[in-house]
């Protein structure tokens, strides 16, 4: 499970697999089952994890005492890179939203890994700049779009993360409620309803119970208005 998972990362996939096998070993394998936290908020992090089977949702603890939904990862997706490589805190929690399960190594042995194989430098690197990009984006977003397009824009990176082709729309293999999808793109759960109900008559989005399916395809032009 190790190198399958360490294969699936956009980190340490570039690592030739002789190289991934040698350095398997320094890893450890975590089972969770639905709803455990794998890491609080505020935890000092000693390790560096992740995902290798079912998904992790990684949430803010509101002040209100509502766990906010900032990310979903799938196996292979790292977490809080940036908090282990700087030293500091979990900014957020990990759970996980089904049995799942996780490979970690402790932040020292890391830190060997990153001075012995100087391309996993460039790779962090890029990772975290990439992640920069995607935090600003997001947040123009949210500055300068309406909540239609907010949605959507999650709705339709959901999609792509964790969906799956259902009679020509793509199902978000995830059981959202209509709160979950406001808290993600800073509205209120009124306007959410709104909004998603606006999507499902312009046929770009459909319910099956706690299930959204989306036309991408469609979204994507919507988003590109």
């Amino acid at each position: 499970m190790i190198i399958e998972t360490l294969k699936k990362s956009k980190i340490f996939s570039a690592l030739p697999e002789e190289d991934l096998r040698k350095i398997a070993p320094l890893f450890e394998i975590r089972d969770y089952k639905h709803n455990d936290y794998i890491f609080l908020e505020s935890d000092p992090t000693d390790w560096f994890y992740i995902s290798s089977k079912g998904r992790v949702k990684i949430v803010k603890h509101s002040l209100a005492g509502k766990d906010v939904i900032l990310e979903i990862k799938m196996p292979g997706e790292i977490f809080c890179c940036s908090a282990v490589m700087n030293k500091r805190p979990y900014p957020e929690s990990a759970l996980a939203m089904e049995d799942a399960s996780v490979i970690r190594i402790s932040r020292v042995d890391l830190f060997t890994l990153i001075e012995k194989y100087p391309l996993l430098q460039f790779e962090f690197a890029k990772y975290n700049s990439d992640r920069l990009e995607d935090a600003q984006d997001m947040m123009i977003n949210i500055a300068s779009e309406k909540a239609e397009k907010r949605i959507a824009t999650v709705l339709l990176r959901l999609a792509e993360k964790a969906g799956i082709e259902d009679a020509g729309y793509r199902k978000i293999d995830l059981p959202l409620t209509r709160q979950e999808i406001a808290d993600m793109v800073g509205t209120t759960v009124e306007t959410c309803i709104r909004a998603i109900s606006k999507l499902q008559k312009k046929g770009m989005v459909k319910t099956q119970g706690r299930r959204i399916l989306v036309k991408t395809s469609d979204l994507e032009k919507f988003i590109a208005l």
